[in-house]
């Protein structure tokens, strides 16, 4: 497969790309790839040039070297956490629409290749897909810096894993392995980890090449606001809109004659010309 890089002037992260797949590395290896608003405005900035370019159908956001993302990267002073540090100042470098992994529409997969502590687990919980280090240290570690969680979790990781588990990690801000996460419901899957980004690439190629890019647009975005449905019937109500609308166009007997014919789809609606904002507004 051919790899190329998309941008080459961040200075925290490596963009590129491997086919119909979109990689996003955190490139701060001597620092375990410390978070800072420099790095947030660098990925979102990745993110939304992939999400525009209609050939990429998955994204993939990993670490480089041994960590995924070890946190914020802690300063001296009280700085860390005071508002010095601004993302207004960060962004000025990226001037636009600022979207995170939960509200693109194309599937974002994180492979989770070592320690992912603080901002760096918040950060892989932002992605649809997770796969982690068996060994990998994590941990919501913000009660023992003498902050709370942040970015949602205290909305978010409930709902995920259930209160009581999630109050385990959030209170205590214990530090637990990849084995764990995945028996708690945290991560999908826990891999050797010489295995982590392999695995995680051939499932985003393989969204990449077999899903239908507006279906999983859909799919993950609508489910994200099924979290704060409350109203059921409204609920199935917008599903059954969405569906039959899918029925009309012409990705969905492409996905039965392709299936019939037992060879690779070729899918024809764009996720940016042709979602149905009209029927669900993702707001871009």
């Amino acid at each position: 497969m051919t790899t190329a890089q998309l941008k080459t002037d961040y200075e925290s992260i490596i963009a590129e790309r491997r086919e119909r797949v979109g990689i996003v590395t955190l490139n701060r290896p001597d620092r375990l790839n410390s978070w800072d608003w420099l790095m947030s405005a660098e990925i979102n900035h990745a993110f939304g040039e992939f999400d525009r370019d209609d050939s990429i159908g998955a994204i993939v956001l990993t670490g480089a070297g041994r960590a995924f993302c070890a946190g914020a990267g802690l300063q001296p002073a009280g700085k860390t956490f005071d508002g010095s540090l601004t993302k207004e100042d960060a962004e000025s470098k990226y001037p636009g629409a600022v979207r995170g992994a939960d509200k693109l529409r194309t599937p974002v997969l994180a492979a989770v290749n070592g320690a992912a502590v603080g901002a760096g687990i918040t950060m892989a919980l932002r992605c649809d897909i997770l796969y982690a280090a068996e060994d990998a240290k994590l941990g919501f570690v913000f009660n023992r810096r003498g902050v709370i969680p942040d970015a949602d979790l205290l909305w978010s990781l409930p709902r995920l894993i259930g209160y009581s588990r999630a109050m385990d990690l959030l209170l205590t801000g214990r530090i637990f392995s990849g084995e764990e996460a995945y028996h708690v419901g945290l991560v999908s899957k826990a891999l050797p980890k010489e295995e982590v980004l392999e695995a995680t690439l051939a499932a985003a190629h393989d969204i990449a090449e077999n899903v239908a890019p507006v279906s999983a647009a859909l799919t993950k975005l609508v489910a994200r606001k099924f979290l704060e449905e409350t109203d059921r019937t409204a609920a199935l109500e917008l599903e059954r809109v969405l569906f039959r609308w899918a029925g009309q166009h012409a990705d969905a007997p492409e996905g039965v004659n392709a299936f019939v014919e037992k060879r690779s789809p070729k899918w024809t609606l764009s996720k940016n010309d042709d979602f149905p904002t009209e029927l669900f507004d993702d707001g871009r």
